[in-house]
């Protein structure tokens, strides 16, 4: 995790159950963003703030420091086991808090009798409410996007029942706790104790199996979280 996730709902359905009182400093609208399998690789709405207020941007999903650039694929994901303290995000930890909106993601299940088969799931809040995933962002303001801007969605190991479905989830936030997250004055202590400790438990999340015709990127729609 996370390789694909949904964002659907508008922007302001996001806001509202959010909850802060944090002035928002970038436009937006409330069409829905009906994307329904969100790849790496391209530009996904995400939140992030400064001294000033929140800010909602389209960054590109993955992210390298310079002196990584090309040697490999930039990595979408984060490990919270080792993004406080390895040199790889040293440049994003912990100043460059984001959030990443969605409303649930999938993971894939090999099938025991063919390992070349695997079987796409649906994961979401039982409450079926938007979630928030801790996140780490490059992210230069400006009319243009920047070279070298980006995002990572920062993963935990899985527990209880959600490990049969894969041994990594993001770290996702209650409102409260997301907010807390993206607070300018959050210092090092503060943020890695959130991350660490504070994503939902598993029995907040249910998953069904969905279609395969979510491994295609090109594929859109709702029919893709249908069980």
């Amino acid at each position: 995790m996370c390789g694909r996730f949904v964002q659907y709902q508008g922007i302001a359905d996001y806001l509202e159950v959010l909850g802060s009182d944090r002035p928002i400093l970038s436009g937006y609208d409330n069409q829905p963003i009906a994307r329904y399998n969100v790849a790496p690789g391209t530009r996904v709405n995400i939140l992030h703030g400064d001294n000033q207020g929140l800010r909602i941007d389209p960054v590109h999903w993955g992210w390298a420091p310079f002196w990584a650039k090309g040697k490999r694929p930039d990595p979408i994901n984060a490990r919270v086991e080792t993004v406080t303290t390895g040199k790889f995000f040293k440049q994003l930890w912990p100043n460059s808090r984001a959030l990443v909106m969605a409303d649930g993601w999938y993971e894939w299940v090999k099938d025991p009798n063919n390992s070349k088969k695997k079987q796409p799931y649906f994961i979401r809040l039982k409450s079926q409410a938007p979630m928030f995933f801790a996140a780490l962002a490059q992210v230069h303001v400006g009319l243009e996007p920047h070279e070298g801007d980006g995002f990572v969605i920062i993963t935990a190991a899985s527990d209880q029942g959600m490990v049969d479905i894969h041994d990594r989830r993001p770290v996702v936030f209650t409102p409260g706790n997301a907010q807390a997250w993206l607070e300018s004055g959050a210092g090092e202590e503060q943020a890695g104790k959130l991350a660490v400790e504070c994503s939902q438990p598993t029995e907040d999340f249910e998953w069904h199996p969905v279609d395969v015709a979510v491994g295609n990127v090109k594929n859109q729609g709702p029919g893709l979280i249908e069980r």
